[in-house]
């Protein structure tokens, strides 16, 4: 991932030195259970665990004559042992580094995700505390509907940001699973009891069964788990967008001061953050099919997985720590307009209330197709020439019949929005 995107933390595990500081780690840990079942003489595994280093030029140079990183990383490491590194990588296969090693990073990554989603958690349930009552407009197709409040729209995200820390959960346990058994799977050269231990000093859990690699589903459900994060995070920010329209202006992502929001036009204002994420979350969906399509392999593996795992489970990573960071800020920093969105609900000259209006008739004795036909009629008349609804329907015959002044007005009134507001938070133990 470019370094625009790149947090320090994260983008340190999807280092280079991070990648091949794991890989030595699982060949060190693989040499000590040896050491421990008397494959490995102990003086070699001190010289292995005391020399054991690598530099990245000479990789890199090794690697454009062998063409092939792990034979190049194992040299590397090699020269720097000397004559004990006979014992490393013994009876192993490259994939038994490459996908333990990879599920080492892959869980260091969810361990940073998890903290950061939980930030955002917070954040989100903070502010939907503090509008829980901030009556505004609630749009159905982009068009006012009821009223609701800002808080109920926040709850709904905190709620929905729960079912992640879950989903991200049960991810770590389905990705830290580790494998060395060796070419296509079988143990031939390398005992199930050596994998077991290996894993267990490592704290991840051996494969319950494997070919030469462990199977992608794994890898594509972490994409499509973070993927599926990032629709979450692209829906808050959609919402920020359509909030921030000048002509609606209920809510203002943060503008600190010395930013330019146009190159051309001093007094913009953009929603540009909640633009990138949505942007970005594209990229995110991107990564998730290609973890799909890498399930599918030839028999007891290929490598057309190899390639753009590189690209795919990196950037993913990197991004959805990015995106909870801004989204965070986001969150924490936003301006509210409560008098706005107090305007806003009466731009519609009651309109808003028709459905309490239609439910009052009904229960008064009216059908409901007559009241409905009454509302609506009357409201297509505010909709074209202005005015209220309240105003029509009080000199309505059929209407003055059957609701008096008081219940009439009440049909135009909040009603219990507020407590129902409160009883939602509390369901759902916000607040």
């Amino acid at each position: 991932m470019i370094e625009r995107y790149t947090r320090p933390q994260m983008g340190a595990i999807w280092s280079e030195e991070n990648k091949y500081r794991t890989w030595l780690r699982v060949e060190i840990a693989a040499c000590r259970v040896m050491c421990r079942l008397g494959k490995v003489p102990p003086d070699a595994l001190r010289e292995i665990e005391e020399k054991a280093d690598f530099d990245i030029p000479r990789i890199r140079e090794l690697e454009k004559t062998l063409d092939h990183e792990t034979i190049a990383f194992l040299t590397a490491v090699g020269e720097k042992v000397g004559p004990a590194s006979r014992f490393i990588h013994l009876g192993l296969t490259s994939s038994d580094k490459l996908d333990t090693a990879g599920a080492l990073q892959l869980v260091q990554s969810l361990d940073l995700i998890a903290e950061g989603l939980q930030k955002l958690r917070q954040a989100v349930g903070s502010r939907a505390v503090e509008h829980k009552h901030t009556v505004m407009i609630g749009r159905t197709h982009g068009v006012h509907a009821e009223p609701i409040t800002f808080g109920l729209k926040l709850a709904i995200w905190y709620e929905e940001l729960r079912r992640h820390v879950i989903r991200l959960a049960n991810m770590r346990k389905n990705i830290a699973v580790g494998k060395i058994s060796g070419a296509v799977g079988t143990y031939s050269h390398v005992e199930p009891e050596v994998e077991r231990m290996v894993c267990e000093d490592l704290g991840l859990e051996p494969a319950s069964v494997s070919n030469q690699i462990i199977q992608r589903d794994r890898h594509a459900e972490y994409l499509n788990t973070l993927a599926l994060l990032g629709c979450t995070l692209e829906k808050m920010a959609f919402e920020i967008r359509g909030l921030q329209k000048t002509e609606v202006h209920e809510v203002e992502e943060p503008f600190p001061k010395g930013q330019k929001g146009s190159s051309s036009m001093p007094h913009k204002k953009n929603p540009n953050l909640s633009e990138r994420i949505t942007g970005l979350a594209r990229l995110l969906r991107g990564y998730a099919l290609v973890g799909m399509e890498n399930v599918a392999l030839w028999h007891e593996r290929d490598i057309s997985h190899s390639s753009n795992e590189r690209v795919a489970l990196a950037d993913a990573s990197i991004l959805v720590d990015y995106l909870l960071d801004r989204m965070t800020w986001i969150i924490t920093d936003m301006r509210v307009f409560p008098e706005r969105m107090k305007k806003n609900m009466d731009l519609t000259g009651g309109l808003i209330f028709s459905q309490k209006v239609l439910l009052a008739l009904t229960k008064a004795g009216m059908s409901r197709e007559d009241a409905y036909s009454i509302v609506q009629e009357n409201s297509m008349k505010v909709w074209e020439e202005g005015g209220h609804l309240r105003d029509l329907l009080k000199d309505h015959p059929k209407v003055k019949e059957l609701l008096s002044k008081e219940q009439l007005e009440e049909c135009f009134g909040l009603g219990n929005l507020l407590e129902m507001a409160d009883a939602v938070f509390q369901r759902i133990e916000l607040g």
